[in-house]
C-alpha cells in the first residue's frame, strides 16, 4: 500500500504546545500513526512569550530537525517582542518568504494543508499546489484579519487597506480544493468569503484521557485551602483585562478566595503589572502540556473573559481543556458567539454578554457557597467534552475526509 506524502505548512509546532502549535502538532504525528509519510514547513518556536526559544536561538537560519517521525522544517523568523500590528506583518512576511526555500527540499505531496493563521502560508501552499498538482486543504483556526480589525489593531481610519486585505484573504482562500474551519460560527463566516468552495466543519479537539484527572493530586500553583479560581491561557488582545480588573475590585472584600493567572502573551507585562495591587491574585508562566490536567483540575472553577465585540473569529481552544477538567467555567463574550451555543448546550457552567459585572460577580460568590452545583456543573461540562470532542473520533473523520 503506497504511503501518502503529506506536508503541513504552519508557522507554529512543536515544541510549542499550546494553541495552534499544540493542534498541528497532534494532527501530524496522528498522521504518521496511520501510516502517512509527514512533513511541516514552520518557524522557529516563539509562541506565546513572543520570543525564540532559548534552545532555538543559537540554530542555523535554515534548520531541519525530526520530531516523533515527522520531518520538520524551520526557518528563523522575525518575532517581535512587543507585537503590533505592523511587527506582525513583519512577523508574517519573514516566515513566508523565508520558508520559500523550504518548499525545495520536501518530498512531492499528495496533500497540502495550510494552518491559518498565517493567511500567507496559502501562497506557500499554493506553490506546491502548482508545482505537484497537490490537493490543498487550508484549515483556518482564526480569521487573523477579522480578529485584528475586532480586537482595535486595525482601525476603522484604515479601511482602504482593510478592504484590500480581505480581497486578498477570499483570492488566497479561492485557491483551496476543502477548506476547514473549527466552529459553526467560523464556517458560516467562510462561506460568505469563498464561492463554490468545499467546507468542512473541523473542531479543534482534546485527548480526553489525559484529561479526565480523577486523582487528589494537587498542582504546587494552586495549594491552597481557599476557592480557587483560575484562568490559564494566552494574555492576549482578545481577552477582556479591563473587565477583569473590575471583577478583581468587587472580590476584593470577599474572604478565601484566590485568583490564579497561568499565562504569557503580548499584554503579559501590562497585565502583571496591574495584579500587583491585590494581594489575593497571583501570576504564574504556562506549564508545560503534560502538567496541564493537574492544574485544571486543581481549581474550583475557570474564568475566560473574551471581549463581547469579537464574535467567531476563534473558538479558543483552552475552554476543551477547561470543560474536561470537571470544574465548571465563567465565561463572557458575545451572546451569539459559537461559545455561548457550547455552556447552552453543555450546562457545564454560565455564560455572560454585555460585561455584567454584578451578576459574575454573584455568580462567583454562588459557586463559592454551593460544592454541590459545582459538582454538578463540572461533571456536565466532562461529558459533553468527551461526547462531542474526542482526538481520535474528530481525527478519524479528517483523514476519511482527506483520502476522498
Amino acid at each position: 500500500m503506497k504511503k501518502n506524502n503529506v506536508t503541513i505548512i504552519g508557522v507554529n509546532y512543536a515544541p510549542e504546545d499550546s494553541a495552534i502549535g499544540l493542534y498541528t502538532t497532534q494532527k501530524a504525528e496522528y498522521l504518521v500513526s496511520k501510516g502517512y509519510n509527514v512533513s511541516v514547513v514552520t518557524g522557529f518556536p516563539y509562541y506565546p512569550q513572543w520570543a525564540i526559544r532559548k534552545e532555538y536561538k543559537n540554530k542555523k537560519r535554515w534548520y531541519t530537525e525530526t520530531i516523533n517521525d515527522v520531518k520538520v522544517y524551520r526557518y528563523k523568523q522575525y518575532v517581535p517582542s512587543n507585537p503590533t500590528f505592523l511587527k506582525r506583518i513583519i512577523h508574517l512576511l519573514s516566515f513566508t518568504f523565508g520558508n520559500i526555500i523550504n518548499l525545495f527540499k520536501i518530498a512531492k505531496p499528495d496533500y497540502v494543508i495550510c494552518i491559518v493563521p498565517f493567511t500567507s502560508s496559502i501562497l506557500l501552499g499554493w506553490f506546491l499546489k502548482l508545482r505537484y498538482k497537490s490537493k490543498l486543504w487550508i484549515h483556518i483556526q482564526d480569521f487573523e484579519f477579522d480578529a485584528a480589525i475586532d480586537s482595535g489593531l486595525l482601525n476603522s481610519n484604515k479601511s482602504f487597506f482593510i478592504k484590500g486585505i480581505l480581497w486578498l484573504e477570499g483570492a488566497l482562500l479561492n485557491k483551496a480544493d476543502v477548506i476547514s474551519t473549527i466552529s459553526n460560527g467560523m464556517l458560516k463566516k467562510l462561506n460568505s468569503k469563498v464561492k463554490n468552495k468545499k467546507t468542512y466543519y473541523l473542531t479543534n479537539w482534546l485527548d480526553t484521557s489525559k484529561f479526565r484527572v480523577k486523582t487528589k493530586q494537587t498542582h504546587p500553583y494552586l495549594n491552597s485551602e481557599k476557592f480557587k479560581i483560575l484562568y490559564s491561557g494566552n494574555i492576549g488582545a482578545k481577552q477582556d483585562w479591563d473587565f477583569f480588573f473590575k471583577i478583581l475590585d468587587e472580590l476584593n472584600t470577599i474572604n478565601d478566595i484566590e485568583v490564579i493567572i497561568v499565562g504569557e502573551g503580548a499584554e503579559k507585562e501590562k497585565v502583571v503589572e496591574g495584579l500587583k495591587q491585590y494581594n489575593f491574585v497571583k501570576h504564574f508562566n504556562l506549564v508545560p502540556y503534560e502538567e496541564l490536567p493537574v492544574l485544571l483540575s486543581s481549581a474550583d472553577m475557570h474564568f475566560l473573559f473574551q471581549k463581547s465585540d469579537v464574535i467567531d473569529t476563534v473558538m479558543p481552544s483552552k475552554l476543551l481543556g477547561m470543560m474536561a477538567s470537571s470544574k465548571p467555567s465563567i465565561v463572557t463574550g458575545n451572546k451569539n458567539s459559537e461559545v455561548a451555543t457550547v455552556y447552552k448546550d453543555s450546562q457545564g457552567g454560565y455564560y455572560y454578554s454585555d460585561n455584567l459585572i454584578e451578576q459574575v460577580v454573584d455568580c462567583i460568590k454562588n459557586l463559592k457557597e454551593n460544592k454541590a452545583l459545582c459538582t454538578e456543573l463540572g461533571e456536565n461540562a466532562e461529558t459533553y467534552v468527551v461526547k462531542n470532542y474526542s482526538k481520535q473520533n474528530i481525527l478519524d473523520r479528517f483523514i476519511a475526509e482527506l483520502d476522498l
